[in-house]
Parts: structure tokens; sequence; C-alpha cells
């Protein structure tokens, strides 16, 4: 019994150094053969290892089935396709060879001024509506 439960908490300090979850279900299936020793202390040892293998594998193969992984990166700063359909206003002309500039009355992605691109040339003081997101510039035309 006392090897189980030695061997249980080895494990649950390994899942809780690393955090991965694979090592979580090792432990507890060796806490749970250590209490089952406890209740019934004349259990063979290849019963033992049967229900330390049973358990594992169940319970890891349980957990596999029903873990939904969500995403873990952040998407700050990258548009989303709300910021399409955007008006503004050029400060800076702007054409196919020459980075301009256009201002927005509300921020958009957090800035009220972007680097703006266009395939064709936009003058200063124009009405421009945002067509893609480009990196960090905006590719624009004029409305």
């Amino acid at each position: 019994m006392w090897f189980w439960a030695a061997l249980g908490l080895v494990l649950l300090a390994i899942e809780m150094a690393t955090g991965t979850f694979y090592v979580l279900w090792f432990g507890v299936s060796a806490v749970s053969v250590a209490i089952a020793m406890w209740l019934f202390p004349n259990i063979p040892y290849v019963m033992q290892l049967a229900m330390f293998a049973a358990l594992s594998i169940s319970s890891l193969a349980i957990w596999k089935l029903n873990y939904k992984k969500h995403e873990t990166h952040s998407r700050v700063g990258q548009a989303q396709g709300e910021e399409i359909g955007r008006t503004g206003t050029v400060i800076e002309a702007c054409s196919a060879n020459q980075v301009g500039k256009i201002h927005f009355t509300q921020g958009l992605m957090g800035a009220r001024e972007w680097a703006a691109v266009s395939s064709e040339a936009i003058a200063k003081n124009v009405e421009a509506r945002v067509i893609a997101v480009e990196g960090n510039q905006l590719r624009i035309k004029a409305i």
C-alpha cells in the first residue's frame, strides 16, 4: 500500500511541476490502487499492476476524448474582419507607389491613424473606406 501511495504522490508532484495533465491520471491511478490495498490488503501483485494499468489507460483515454483544447495564443492586435468597411479621412496622399495615412474619428484597433495603401491615387482630405488589412497597413479605396 505504501509503495502505491508514494508512487501516486510522486506522480502528482511531477504533474504539479509540469502542468501537462498527462501524469495526473497515472498519479490518481496509483493513489486509487493504494486505497484498494488499504481496504483489501491481500490483493496479489499481478492484480495490483493490472488495476494500475487499467485505471491509468482508461482515465487517460476518457480525458483525451472529452478534453477540448482552447487556443492559447493571443489574437490581440490582429484584425478579425470588423475593420473592413470602416471609413476615414486620408491625411497623407497614397497611391500604388506611395504609402499614405488615414485618420478615423473613432480608434480602429487601438489607434486613430494608420498607414494606408491603395491601388489608385487618393488625394489628401478624401473620404476612404477600408477594404482589407495587410499586415500593419490598411488597404483603402476612395468613396
